[in-house]
């Protein structure tokens, strides 16, 4: 698995979510010394199968050792062009519409920690669990599901970034200056994250998230059937409110939303 893939989804679904029709990505890698040739062009290999999946080129690929890094970074900026539809920003939600999550919370760090542990996790867990892991990857590729919602009629649209689905309600509410009621139980979450997440004690509702989307529709309902229709898992999360309140119920209790925490990939990372 490769960290330069991570990135080219994250930067095809930002684009995407402002409106945008993405058509090349340009990519920077700093390298660990110990990185060889080889694998360099391993990446590269992994990161154009993405790329031609996602029916968009490579315009160029700078890389660099660095001594200062420890993991290989990979940056990936998208190009795309404005279609005739207006863009379309976190800042347009609106009371009385409904909050619709399209996606996995915490896949794409679920899938960021197999891929630095997989020699540990094959120890803790079958091989069949660890394949089908693997194969989620798909799942981080939103723009199909990002285009349909947009068709559809939804207002904002927010990809779940750094502090996973947490973090990201908390943005959407602020950049649109609402509160909004979250039923917790309703956020998609694969078994496979929740047990690989329970292994290393990591929060999973903290958690990096490239391809997991919030949207706002005035028909959440509709919303959901729009995206189930192009093959991406779909719910209504709640509801947004006049109230700057953000709640979030989990059976009989109640909470407050609070400000964001730190990602919890990265928090792992310090502990590793």
């Amino acid at each position: 698995m490769n960290v330069g893939n991570f990135a080219i989804y994250r930067a095809l679904n930002d684009l995407a979510v402002r409106g945008a029709c993405p058509v090349s990505v340009s990519l920077r890698i700093l390298l660990t010394p110990s990185i060889v040739e080889e694998r360099l062009k391993e990446m590269i290999v992994c990161m154009e199968a993405v790329c031609q999946t996602a029916g968009v080129s490579i315009t160029g690929v700078k890389a660099e050792v660095s001594p200062a890094v420890t993991y290989p970074i990979v940056f990936a900026v998208a190009a795309g062009y404005m279609g005739a539809e207006s863009m379309t920003r976190a800042s347009e939600a609106l009371p009385g519409q409904e909050l619709v999550l399209c996606g996995y919370a915490g896949l794409e760090g679920t899938l960021r920690i197999l891929a630095e542990q997989k020699d540990e996790l094959a120890k803790r867990f079958v091989p069949a669990f660890i394949r089908k892991t693997k194969e989620l990857e798909n799942q981080l590729a939103a723009l199909d599901a990002i285009a349909a919602a947009r068709c559809a009629g939804a207002s904002a649209i927010h990809q779940v970034g750094q502090g996973g689905i947490f973090a990201a309600l908390w943005e959407l509410g602020e950049a649109s200056k609402v509160g909004m009621d979250v039923d917790m139980l309703k956020l998609s979450v694969r078994q496979e994250t929740i047990e690989i997440c329970e292994y290393y004690g990591v929060n999973p509702y903290q958690l990096t998230s490239a391809g997991c989307i919030l949207m706002t529709s005035n028909d959440g309902d509709s919303l959901v059937k729009t995206l189930e229709g192009v093959g991406a898992r779909a719910t209504r999360l709640g509801v947004i409110r006049h109230k700057k309140a953000r709640v979030i119920t989990s059976k009989t209790e109640q909470r407050y939303l609070d400000r964001p925490a730190p990602d919890e990939l990265m928090l792992w990372w310090e502990r590793e």
